[in-house]
């Protein structure tokens, strides 16, 4: 990022001026770096672009940079997401982020125009985009995804001329997706990495205590099976039934119990929750910070959670005296595993004390985990 781009837009565009301006063009100027190579230092440098790695400004500061990205992305009609530097288009229409099948080579061709403009802007601020790490994955059912005539992608950016590939499964965030939504290739390898954990574990297991096997069993297997588990939400249970498996052994590794154990009693004694009550406990927990108008939930997600009593006509219901939520209808298989329906009906599954709206997070947590654990 250059400082100069970086100030002149925090001061045009975001209206920061005066001290403020200041604190920020202090927090950047009067830096160096030198490497160590071999025992020997570099001669100094003074740096007049990017911020300091690791700061807590630095995330901010370079999204406030890129905010012109997302103006160009809506220009023609395309939504976008992002991570840090790592940013989503989407295709859209209307309300959903869709295009028909008969339509794919339009849409292709739309999105290559998105990211060619977006490449001219980058070039433009000092940034550049890496065409070898650009994806293009396509949506759908099964019978949708073979009716594709668009294989490949084709941009020409301000350097060179460049084709991008279509994927059949994407790594966003750690998350494996593939193009049908199953979560199957996610799951496949968060059991292939946790089992190849419990085999390094276990030829120690006999060097360990009880404590420390499971504060290793923690960190490296029971994270993983945590790690975005809400994305999980409506999978079938042949995928669930692998997830807990992993589960299983853990537990077994922990508690030296043997394999042909009932398992229950085992998870029941280490305070373990099954897999897949920890993915209730989680869309729950977000269903209630957006019915407390949590300023920090997506938009999109916030206006999924409409509360019974809010709708006209509704007022006079007794469900609605109890604290639930409208459940949307579901027009295809792939539709229930969304959020705006998997997480109203997952809320209103809740007993209606736990859906009073007087609660805070810390005691809707506390009761909500005691009720999973007494299922």
């Amino acid at each position: 990022m250059d400082h100069d781009i970086l100030l002149l837009r925090l001061q045009s565009r975001f209206g920061l001026d005066g001290a403020v301006l200041v604190w920020i063009r202090s927090f950047l100027s009067d830096r160096t770096q030198r490497v160590c190579f071999g025992g020997h230092l570099s001669a100094e440098i003074a740096l007049i672009f990017s911020v300091p790695q690791g700061s807590v400004l630095g995330p901010l500061l370079f999204l406030l940079y890129v905010a012109e990205l997302f103006d160009i992305i809506a220009s023609l009609g395309l939504t976008g997401h992002s991570y840090a530097d790592d940013t989503h288009v989407n295709r859209k229409s209307y309300e959903h982020i869709s295009a028909p099948v008969v339509k794919n080579q339009q849409a292709a061709t739309h999105l290559a125009e998105c990211i060619e403009r977006l490449d001219r802007w980058m070039g433009q601020n000092g940034l550049k985009l890496n065409a070898e790490k650009t994806q293009l994955m396509w949506l759908g059912s099964r019978h949708q995804l073979a009716k594709l005539t668009v294989s490949q992608l084709h941009l020409a950016t301000t350097t060179s001329s460049s084709t991008v590939d279509i994927v059949s499964t994407a790594n966003d965030l750690g998350v494996i997706l593939d193009g049908q939504l199953t979560m199957a290739r996610h799951i496949s390898s968060v059991c292939s990495a946790g089992f190849f954990q419990l085999r390094q574990l276990r030829s120690v297991r006999r060097s360990l205590t009880t404590e420390a096997t499971r504060a290793l069993v923690q960190a490296f297997i029971s994270c993983r099976l945590d790690y975005c588990n809400s994305l999980l939400a409506g999978v079938t249970d042949v995928y669930l039934l692998r997830l807990q498996s992993v589960q299983n052994a853990a537990a077994r590794l922990v508690s030296g119990a043997h394999r042909h154990d009932h398992i229950t009693p085992v998870l029941v004694g280490l305070h373990w929750l099954p897999v897949h009550q920890p993915i209730i406990y989680k869309t729950a927990v977000l269903v209630w910070k957006c019915l407390a108008a949590c300023t920090m939930q997506p938009l999109a997600i916030w206006l999924t959670c409409v509360p019974a009593h809010s709708m006209h006509g509704c007022q006079q219901l007794r469900s609605t005296a109890s604290g639930t939520l409208l459940v949307p209808r579901a027009r295809t298989v792939t539709s229930q595993h969304s959020f705006a329906i998997n997480g109203p009906r997952t809320w209103n599954s809740l007993p209606a004390d736990l859906r009073t709206p007087d609660t805070t997070l810390c005691s809707f947590k506390r009761h909500l985990k005691a009720h999973l654990f007494q299922q």
